[in-house]
């Protein structure tokens, strides 16, 4: 563990993918900044609070800083940043996180047969993910040093749940390839990861309603903290500079890195269980 704590900005991480990133950070000593919009209890009907896990990121070993921020609010997502710059004066590990997933986008019907604001997806997970960015990078050029990953999924090269899903999924990988030509000559990396099913809250609470049916995600699906872990040790890796740019597969990394989930499970690979992988990108540039 370094020194001095990581400073680590996870968007998004009220509950789900969000809340365990920042959890695993925790217990690898960073200061995470927490952010989303659920401030307190009731709020939505979803159980978790950016309180709650920032609770949990100090419980587990680091400092956890919850900030309600609405990704939607480029002035918002600004203020956060200046804060940090006030605070701290760095960023090491940005997280992007945050997305609007309503939940008719998830069911069998046909994109017309949804309503249009499934495609916030555009706003609050593309777009927002590109703002953190611009307002994170000038935390990272002084040190010439820094991580920012994207959260992704399969869904970026096959189809799943349809084009409010599978758009911005694309998107953030190239967002990630585009961003790390631009970020090279400072030393920050970008990496844009899959992360396979994710036993969430929610998730869970669907397979005790019917284990017969679902119970078999059990043994394929990763917990929220694995990704977190994934991260940590991406970010340590002095061969980092070599996969910037690149969009990977959370289970891959963890293989190559000796991490395990819980109980020393190894969640398998997209690559193994759908033959899907990620898209190249060419090394041709115009400028």
């Amino acid at each position: 563990m370094p020194d001095t704590p990581r400073i680590a900005v996870v968007t998004g991480a009220s509950r789900g993918a969000g809340a365990g990133i920042a959890h695993a950070l925790g217990e690898h000593g960073c200061t995470v900044y927490v952010t989303g919009r659920t401030d307190k209890p009731g709020d939505t009907t979803l159980a978790g609070t950016i309180h709650e896990t920032a609770a949990r990121v100090t419980a587990a070993g680091g400092t956890g800083i919850a900030v309600r921020v609405d990704h939607s609010d480029d002035e918002q997502v600004r203020e956060l940043f200046a804060r940090i710059a006030q605070e701290h004066g760095r960023v090491d590990i940005l997280v992007n996180n945050a997305a609007i997933i309503r939940d008719e986008m998830m069911g069998r019907t046909k994109f017309w047969q949804e309503p249009i604001n499934v495609i916030d997806t555009l706003a609050v997970g593309l777009r927002s993910s590109y703002v953190a960015t611009v307002y994170a990078a000038p935390l990272m050029l002084p040190q010439r040093e820094g991580l920012v990953v994207f959260t992704s999924a399969s869904g970026a090269a096959h189809y799943a749940f349809g084009p409010a899903h599978g758009v911005p999924k694309a998107g953030t990988d190239k967002m990630a390839a585009d961003m790390a030509v631009d970020f090279a000559e400072y030393g920050i990396a970008t990496a844009s990861i899959w992360m396979g099913s994710l036993l969430t809250e929610r998730v869970r609470t669907i397979i005790a309603t019917n284990p017969a049916k679902f119970g078999h995600l059990l043994d394929t699906a990763e917990t929220p903290e694995f990704t977190g872990h994934v991260i940590w040790a991406l970010h340590q890796d002095p061969n980092l500079m070599n996969i910037s740019g690149h969009t990977l597969i959370g289970a891959e990394l963890a293989l190559a890195y000796g991490i395990t989930d819980t109980d020393g499970r190894q969640p398998p690979s997209n690559r193994d269980l759908y033959d899907v992988h990620p898209h190249n990108q060419y090394s041709h540039m115009i400028r």
